[in-house]
């Protein structure tokens, strides 16, 4: 009876370590932050966290309607769900009254969300060109450091091969110089983990030399590596968050609002003009790694609003 319950115990053991293995790293921290939160408003109610009933889920939910957007009350659901797995514990996230309570919510509020604005050619110009113009001043004047050229030059290869790649911000982060093999059309670079690959069965996005040598992804990275002698590891060494903070801050710079660009601009921004320069939807996808159409096609449709629009068949 013993050995059973020793068995047993290490079949539980193994089991949860296996169900914390699914999950990426990040994505594991991003679960476990939001049931932090979760656990601060059970605290503060007298309500059980661990394990928890859906009519507590259900009072949460309500309680953060009123300062959260709809996707964020899904994803708290999700990490909720998980977070309880990962105990041994079951929560039944499609109960009558968790159900329900979205439902309303949702009419209330509506679940259309504000996005980032996409990059598109244009405005990626305009943040390259002021790049490149602090570059000209740093060397001319020699009143910049080192450091601050080695940052902005890092920079320029962040954004113009986060937007020739359809780049994720975690993706970027975490590309390392071994990932990388240059060949005589461009750059393939192997992406080692994704958000819809959690299995790390990996992909390959290749990037070719642009006409343009200014924009060139492919030589701007060339030059980050050389500038930097990176011979090993993290090829840019920043964290997700810095993604964002960068491309707002050249968004600024270009004359742009900041606060309506993020991290995720330059991934929807490639797709977006891709989709108006015409690349059909299956090569979009073979470059952002998106397993399904839907969000693809609101790249496609928003890059068709104009295209598209019946009033240009109205002269007036």
């Amino acid at each position: 009876m013993n050995k059973l319950v020793t068995d047993l115990k290490s079949l539980e053991l193994e089991t949860l370590k296996n169900l914390r293995s699914s999950k990426a790293a990040n994505t594991l921290r991003a679960y476990q932050a939001d049931f932090r939160d979760f656990s601060i408003f059970c605290m503060r109610n007298g309500l059980n966290s661990m394990p928890t009933e859906p009519k507590i889920l259900a009072l949460y939910l309500t309680h953060l309607s009123s300062s959260s957007r709809f996707s964020t009350l899904k994803r708290r659901i999700a990490s909720i769900s998980v977070i309880h797995k990962i105990k041994g514990h079951y929560l039944d996230t499609k109960h009558p009254i968790i159900m329900e309570n979205l439902l309303g919510i949702k009419r209330v509020k509506g679940s259309n969300q504000k996005a980032k604005k996409p990059i598109l050619i244009n405005n990626l110009k305009q943040i390259i060109n002021v790049i490149d113009e602090f570059l000209k001043n740093s060397e001319l004047s020699n009143l910049k450091k080192k450091k601050e050229i080695k940052n902005i030059t890092r920079d320029k290869a962040l954004i113009l091969i986060g937007f020739a790649g359809g780049f994720r911000r975690s993706e970027l982060v975490n590309i390392d110089y071994e990932d990388l093999e240059f060949v005589s059309e461009g750059i393939k670079i192997f992406i080692k983990r994704s958000k819809t690959d959690q299995s790390g069965e990996g992909m390959i996005k290749a990037i070719p030399y642009f006409d343009n040598k200014n924009f060139c992804p492919v030589n701007s990275l060339k030059n980050w590596i050389d500038f930097s002698n990176i011979k090993k590891g993290k090829l840019f060494d920043i964290s997700d968050k810095s993604v964002a903070l960068i491309i707002k801050k050249y968004a600024s710079l270009a004359g742009l609002d900041p606060n309506k660009y993020g991290g995720h601009s330059l991934r929807s921004g490639f797709a977006t003009s891709a989709a108006e320069a015409g690349a059909e939807e299956r090569n979009i996808m073979a470059m952002t790694g998106h397993k399904t159409t839907q969000m693809v096609r609101r790249y496609i449709q928003e890059a068709n609003l104009f295209k598209n629009n019946a009033l240009n068949k109205i002269k007036i």
